[in-house]
């Protein structure tokens, strides 16, 4: 079976690719494995040292790694280079954060000592996707290195040059052979890998779905998994809102990276006092978005990573519509052989459609209108997904309340659109998946927290 690069741009075969045989993967699990046995013993001054390098290295290839992914998934090169840079800027939070997080934390018992020592497990299986090809994998790799763990990474397959270059990265950081290994296989084999008993963690970003087989898998064979699916984020706009800062945050997070992003806001709840103006707004600044060629620096909505992702997300807009949502920007299959997808407008948005209850992974934005604060906090957590949200108020203090206590997700901001930082913990609640990634709760859900006792 081969794995096959597909330019979503044009329709254009880039590369195709072997897939590992079982025999081989398992070698590489192996190989990795045996790299941990070394690595785990290695010094803190060693792991920070290959980290700062492992930053500059992505620095140095920032444009390389912004070209590779328009190619290969569709994001604006402008977006690839960010991408990149916060991935370098990670490296750099775990080699001056890592020794404070792992240190030993005295405990007080009738011991004469009583401690909390954080080691390492070995090697961690990551099941990435596309949509952020880099990102998504140093935010489990780099504090799984700096733990004393390796990895092994089954990527998603419309994005192998990517998965190859991010083990080249490691590579050429200057890290010991095999501490990172990518597994050019597809999803059939994940089950297998899985079982093998050199494999002690899983984590996946994806689907609800597949999320929900890895840990069926990995629940059968006692490995821990964290998960970090899909998410239906409600940004919530309240009467007094700056509606100017409203539109504008809500707009760029419905189309960043081409509105291919679990934490993108994609229902937009607003208290209908102020929602005709606010439609006008979100319109004006949507419909001014430049989509083109993802390699143009101009160009800030790319294609769809996959036609077929494409149409399935015009399906859910046009189910939308049959069921009385109005289409008043896009919702039109562009002609030829590409992935695009304009930026897409729904009013009238109301429970029992798919743009109200699904997640719409792509440039769709849904609106929904609330009688007042109450019921609009009550549409944001009329939902199966928990991953960010965000409400948008001038009072400050009830705006901090309710993103504290109201709101049903894993991160909740005031005023501002989601985003994923190294130094803030990144995950969901309810079928958004479970578990921490980042910050010190992400580099301590891979790590033996282990009780030391002396008497």
């Amino acid at each position: 079976m081969s794995i096959i690069s597909i330019n979503p741009t044009n329709g254009s075969q880039i590369k195709t690719y072997t897939d590992l045989g079982f025999e081989e993967t398992v070698q590489k699990i192996e190989r990795a494995n045996t790299a941990w046995e070394s690595w785990k013993k290695s010094t803190r001054e060693t792991r920070n040292a290959l980290l700062i390098s492992m930053a500059g290295v992505l620095r140095k290839r920032s444009q390389e790694l912004a070209v590779l992914m328009a190619t290969e998934m569709g994001k604006p090169v402008t977006q690839g280079l960010d991408e990149v840079e916060k991935c370098a800027r990670c490296c750099e939070y775990y080699a001056e954060n890592a020794e404070k997080h792992l240190s030993d934390r005295i405990i007080e018992t009738e011991a004469s000592k009583s401690y909390v020592t954080f080691q390492p497990i070995g090697v961690v299986l990551a099941v990435m996707p596309w949509n952020f090809p880099f990102w998504q994998v140093f935010r489990f790799l780099v504090p799984a290195l700096a733990a004393g763990n390796c990895g092994v990474l089954k990527h998603a397959s419309n994005v192998p040059g990517c998965a190859l270059a991010i083990e080249e990265i490691v590579r050429q950081a200057g890290f010991p052979d095999d501490v990172f290994l990518t597994l050019l296989v597809g999803s059939d084999k994940v089950s297998k890998i899985i079982e093998h008993p050199l494999i002690k963690a899983v984590t996946l970003t994806g689907s609800t779905n597949a999320g929900i087989q890895v840990a069926t898998k990995a629940g059968s064979v006692l490995k821990k998994t964290v998960l970090e699916l899909g998410g239906s984020d409600a940004y919530v706009v309240l009467a007094d809102a700056d509606l100017e800062l409203a539109a504008e945050s809500c707009v760029n997070s419905r189309l960043i990276n081409g509105g291919q992003s679990c934490i993108a806001g994609k229902r937009f709840i607003i208290e209908k006092t102020v929602i005709e103006e606010f439609i006008k707004l979100f319109f004006q600044k949507m419909k001014a978005k430049r989509v083109g060629d993802p390699l143009d620096a101009a160009t800030e909505v790319g294609p769809q990573a996959r036609a077929d992702l494409r149409d399935e997300l015009h399906g859910q807009v046009e189910k939308s519509i049959e069921k009385g949502a109005v289409c008043i920007l896009g919702g039109e299959v562009p002609p030829g052989n590409n992935a695009f997808y304009p930026p897409t407008m729904l009013i009238n948005v109301k429970p029992g459609m798919p743009a109200y209850y699904e997640e719409l992974f792509g440039p769709v934005a849904s609106i929904i209108e609330a009688e007042d604060e109450a019921d609009a906090i009550r549409i944001a957590n009329d939902s199966i997904f928990g991953l960010g949200s965000a409400v948008f108020t001038q009072d400050i203090a009830k705006g901090e309340h309710i993103a504290a206590t109201e709101l049903q997700a894993g991160s909740s901001y005031v005023n501002h659109r989601v985003a994923s930082d190294p130094r803030l913990p990144f995950g969901g609640i309810k079928t958004s998946g479970y578990g921490r990634e980042l910050s010190d709760f992400g580099i301590h859900e891979f790590v033996n927290v282990k009780t030391v006792y002396i008497k």
